[in-house]
């Protein structure tokens, strides 16, 4: 008996448009990394986000890198982190030399919780240490309490990036996510709500630190008719053709956002009421997007969360645990971290659903029949 269709995490979802904008970048013959396309996608994208200025770049990681070297982070600075998060959210920060140290999320928006982010800078500075940047995660597509960490950091004169990888489509207070730090950074790798197949950008109301790093972004080339460099660059711009598949998914962002809600509200109806589930909670203070819907699963629901990814696995649906607190990675081994223990339990106790924007009814019933089936 041949198993059913398989159930992906997160897949890419077309809109129906992104050929059309590829079609163009190839008729005008604009494959090479700068054309009109790229330049399109990073004006609509400061318009979306509310930024002055935008750079496309060839990952998230790729953006988090050079915003913190135009922001001065070096060998032996601190570098304050999420210890909730993806790792390329801070290995950016190993390859100037700086030390993570990483802070705990709060129960509420399982945030970056900002009084220990308070005692994660003064645990630096009262050891002589500079603070060269704090990188929060809006996490699972949640902003981060910016004005609450902006206040702190601008009190200790410390630059924010906000790591927005995981929120294009979400706000904060009505303004965009990312909207707040001194730079902000995104993701539109293939799982996103978004997706140009790899890519992210880099955005700021700085036009220098855009400049300097589309400078650094294109292997820091000098204003010469030879090839000359005074300074190591990188080899991260966004591709042209990348960029026009990016354009048409701009088009569909806001219905791929209430989608996501509305997946996520199915969920909560479905397995809401079973003993020991709980869905992620929404912060007051914005409108999550969504990305993925993510379960708690206690003692009282009768399986652990990879009991239940091993029952969906085996029925051909995809799940993934929280991500693994940095501080539990074994790369971070020697890393300091600020509390944990809320951070730890959600890993424990956390399952990501399936979320993708084109499953249908069917298939979110699949789901939640298995999880069902595995509870007391």
């Amino acid at each position: 008996m041949s198993k059913p269709d398989r159930i992906f995490l997160s897949p890419p979802h077309m809109g129906g448009h992104e050929l059309d904008y590829v079609h163009q970048a190839f008729e005008a013959n604009f494959i090479a990394p700068a054309g009109p396309q790229l330049a399109e996608f990073e004006k609509r994208f400061c318009e979306l986000t509310g930024f002055g200025h935008c750079l496309a770049l060839a990952s998230g990681t790729a953006a988090m890198h050079l915003a913190l070297r135009r922001l001065g982070v070096e060998r032996g600075d601190v570098v304050i982190a999420s210890t909730l998060t993806f790792i390329g959210s801070v290995s950016p920060a190993t390859f100037l030399g700086a030390e993570l140290v990483f802070v705990d999320c709060d129960p509420v928006s399982w945030n970056m919780d900002p009084v220990l982010l308070e005692q994660a800078i003064a645990m630096a500075t009262d050891k002589g240490r500079r603070v060269g940047a704090v990188i929060p995660t809006d996490l699972y597509g949640q902003c981060a309490d910016y004005d609450r960490i902006r206040e702190i950091c601008d009190r200790h004169g410390i630059p924010l990036v906000i790591d927005a990888a995981e929120s294009v489509g979400a706000s904060y207070k009505g303004r965009p996510a990312g909207r707040g730090g001194r730079a902000a950074i995104y993701s539109f790798n293939g799982n996103k709500i978004i997706t140009t197949s790899g890519g992210g950008m880099l955005a700021s109301d700085d036009g220098e630190l855009i400049d300097k790093a589309r400078w650094l972004s294109q292997q820091a080339r000098d204003a010469a008719p030879h090839y000359e460099h005074s300074t190591i660059g990188y080899n991260y711009r966004m591709s042209n053709v990348v960029a026009a598949i990016g354009l048409g998914q701009l088009d569909v962002l806001p219905d791929r956002v209430a989608r996501r809600r509305e997946i996520f509200s199915w969920y909560e109806r479905a397995l809401g009421g079973l003993p020991g589930v709980t869905l992620a909670p929404e912060a007051d203070y914005g409108v999550h997007n969504r990305w993925l819907t993510v379960a708690l699963f206690d003692e009282s629901f009768g399986a652990a969360p990879e009991r239940v990814r091993l029952a969906l696995e085996a029925e051909n649906i995809e799940s993934r645990p929280v991500w693994k607190p940095m501080h539990l990675q074994p790369v971070f081994r020697d890393a300091a971290v600020v509390g944990g223990a809320v951070a730890e339990d959600l890993f424990t106790r956390g399952l990501c659903l399936p979320s993708g924007t084109a499953m249908t009814e069917g298939d979110l019933e699949r789901v939640a029949a298995v999880i069902r089936r595995c509870g007391r």
